[in-house]
Parts: C-alpha cells; sequence; structure tokens
C-alpha cells in the first residue's frame, strides 16, 4: 500500500487545504481564495482521531475518540479518488498506530492495518459505568501526570480548572474508579475547551476511550 502522507485539496470559494501527516500530528494549512495574506493552521495529535472516519454528504470526517466530534474534515475524492484514499488509509492506520503506542498496545493485540470498508466482528464490552466506561479501565499514572504538567503549560488554566482537580485527584488514586468517572464528567462540560485539552493531552482520550483494547 502507497503511503501518501499529504492531501492537497483545492475549493473554488474556501480557497486551498492542505493536509500533512507529520510526526504524531496532522497539519492542516488553509488559505483562502479571496485574500492572499490570510492563512488558516491547526494540527491534531493522530492519537485521539477515530480511525473509522464517518461520510457526512460531500465529505469525510474523523471525530474525535471520546466525544464524537469531527475534527478533521475532507471533501470526498479530491483531487482525485487515487490520491485521497491513498491519503485517508494512511491516516487511519497512523491514527491507529499513535493511539496503541499511547495506550501500551502491541501490534499483535490489535493489527493496525485497516482494510478499507471492511469490518470485524465487535468484540465483548467490559460493563461500562454510566460514563461508558469500562470498570476494568486501568490508569497509566505517568500518563495522568503528563497530561496535567502539559495542561497546566499550554492550556488557559481558568477554563480547565475543574478538569485539573479532578486529574489531581485520579492521580493520587489510580485505582478508584469513581475518580476517572469524574474525570470523564468534568471533561465532557468543558464544551469549546475540549480540542484544546485532546490536542496537548492525547491521553485523556485513551482513559476516556471506550475502545475495549485499551488499557487506559
Amino acid at each position: 500500500m502507497i503511503m501518501s502522507t499529504k492531501l492537497t485539496q483545492k475549493h473554488l470559494l474556501k480557497g486551498t487545504c492542505e493536509y500533512e501527516i507529520v510526526g504524531d500530528q496532522v497539519h492542516v494549512n488553509i488559505k483562502s481564495s479571496f485574500k492572499k495574506e490570510k492563512k488558516e493552521m491547526l494540527s491534531v495529535t493522530l492519537a485521539v482521531l477515530n480511525p473509522e472516519p464517518v461520510i457526512t454528504r460531500s465529505h469525510l470526517e474523523f471525530v474525535s475518540r471520546v466525544n464524537g466530534e469531527p475534527l478533521l474534515s475532507l471533501a470526498l475524492s479530491r483531487p482525485n479518488v487515487t490520491e485521497f484514499n491513498e491519503f485517508v488509509n494512511t491516516l487511519k492506520q497512523r491514527a491507529q498506530v499513535e493511539y496503541n503506542s499511547i495506550a501500551g498496545i502491541s501490534v499483535a493485540a490489535k493489527p493496525a492495518a485497516l482494510n478499507g470498508n471492511l469490518y470485524e466482528d465487535p468484540p465483548e464490552f467490559d460493563e461500562l459505568t454510566p460514563a461508558g466506561i469500562s470498570k476494568n479501565k486501568k490508569v497509566n499514572v505517568e500518563g495522568v501526570e503528563n497530561a496535567i504538567s502539559m495542561l497546566e503549560t499550554y492550556v488557559n488554566k481558568e477554563e480547565i480548572q475543574p478538569l485539573l482537580t479532578a486529574l489531581e485527584s485520579l492521580k493520587q488514586d489510580p485505582q478508584e474508579h469513581s475518580r476517572l468517572v469524574e474525570v470523564a464528567t468534568v471533561f465532557n462540560k468543558l464544551g469549546s475547551s475540549q480540542g484544546a485539552v485532546l490536542t496537548y493531552a492525547p491521553y485523556i482520550s485513551i482513559m476516556l476511550s471506550d475502545d475495549p483494547f485499551g488499557s487506559g
């Protein structure tokens, strides 16, 4: 399979959108057709993407593993079917690999390669709490500590203070499932700050994901 890490799409009204997979992120550069100086740039961490995209009208969207919100939106089959499919297949694979890396999942545990539209039989899930988190979910203290450090460094503390408090509580007693549920509850109330949290602290998506292969 050809590993395409870059895709450029041109829109008559929206301008040019360039998507590039660099390391553990996807960089998106958008240049307006009408204002030469106007450029938008954003980055999305691969590990937070659900590797199975959804089709919405004329676009294919990669959504968040945690809350299902669209994080990347690609115009279908642009600039052509071959280039589009090559890039999407690479993105799907890399998203799964990065998630496995953070979660500590071996390649043998779950194949990184995803085969187009073919799906395996759904696995059996552990008992879930009302927050949608398995009671058998394991929490990595080092992952929590790193998440707290990254959020305190790069995200406005005032906007996410309840989340930081919940994470500190979880760090003190990672085996207490109710503290993990509290992190999920607080996260779901963050609104627009969720994107920044997932970008700078992707381990949170691992903890809150209902992926049966994830160890938290």
